[in-house]
């Protein structure tokens, strides 16, 4: 893990991120920034903070822009190596103090993977309308794809699956507002 020292009333940061989303904007004016400051005899969630370095701190680099799936995203500012090397930021830059790193990260974890899910279930669902409107349209053996017993009951356990997967992801929900309102 990338070390941040505390020196003084400031924090020394040294290493490399790599994906760094949107590192590549001209909009990117400060990176929030996960690394290592407890040591190795504290509980392992409470070893790394996370700590706001402002871009134009010297000794941050931007390296390269990263591919993702062999594909640029530099629209909205990519994903990119970047290095800091003796990079220095007062020590008010730490956010909600030292080891709370890994609690602020599963706090947005959480709702960005509940996103994640309700964006796939709405792929899976015009999956399923279009090899619905397949087996409307196509025939074999004289009759049409959905009155075969083994399409209709691909078509029954994709229905099946999707709802799984709604239900699921509502129940998840669900228990990040009430964890959030507790």
């Amino acid at each position: 893990a990338l070390p941040i020292l505390r020196s003084g009333d400031s924090y020394i940061v040294n290493g490399k991120k790599w994906w760094s989303s949107g590192a590549g904007t001209a909009n990117c004016k400060i990176a929030v920034v996960l690394g290592r400051t407890g040591n190795a005899s504290s509980s392992r969630h409470k070893q790394h903070s996370m700590i706001l370095v402002p871009m134009e701190t010297p000794g941050v680099e931007l390296v390269r822009s990263l591919k993702v799936y062999g594909y640029e995203d530099a629209r909205h500012g990519g994903h990119f190596e970047v290095h800091f090397n003796n990079v220095q930021v007062p020590s008010s830059n730490i956010i909600l103090g030292e080891g709370r790193g890994f609690e602020i990260a599963q706090g947005r974890l959480g709702p960005g993977r509940i996103h994640h899910c309700m964006r796939t279930i709405g792929l899976a669902e015009q999956a399923l309308q279009i090899m619905c409107e397949r087996a409307g349209q196509r025939e074999t053996f004289g009759k049409k794809l959905y009155e075969h017993e083994v399409v209709a009951h691909w078509i029954a356990e994709n229905r099946i699956a999707i709802e799984q997967a709604r239900l699921l992801t509502l129940k998840a929900a669900k228990s990040i507002d009430r964890d959030r309102k507790s």
